[in-house]
């Protein structure tokens, strides 16, 4: 089993930067991918940022450019540094890890989310 619990979201203005954490504990080991998601009041979760076991990352065109995903492998924590954020940023970001069980299907764990909203 693995939980995540995030951190980092809060008010900010336009233009300015958050540093969410992300922090897994449980069977850390099994992680494959993580990511960061978010949902905006009547909009579905969407994928924001993605970085695999090998590194990999792969980023949701409107944050091309402004936001960067990491990863601490040795401290089993994934971050999302986000600059210039902008008023359409303001959602609920939930940090996302996958594993891959015996039969090849990926199984997702959540965590809670972090509120960031961003004033314009």
């Amino acid at each position: 089993q693995v939980q995540l619990k995030e951190s980092g979201g809060g008010l900010v203005h336009a233009g300015g930067s958050l540093r969410l954490s992300c922090a897994a504990s449980g069977s850390t080991s099994v992680i494959n991918d993580m990511g960061w998601y978010r949902q905006a009041p009547g909009k579905q979760r969407e994928p924001v940022a993605t970085i695999t076991r090998r590194g990999e990352t792969n980023y949701a065109d409107s944050v091309k450019g402004r936001f960067t995903i990491s990863r601490d492998y040795a401290k089993s924590m994934v971050f999302l540094q986000m600059t210039n954020l902008k008023h359409e940023d303001t959602a609920v970001y939930y940090c996302n890890a996958q594993k891959q069980l015996p039969n090849l299907v990926d199984w997702d764990f959540w965590g809670q989310g972090t509120q960031v909203t961003v004033s314009s």
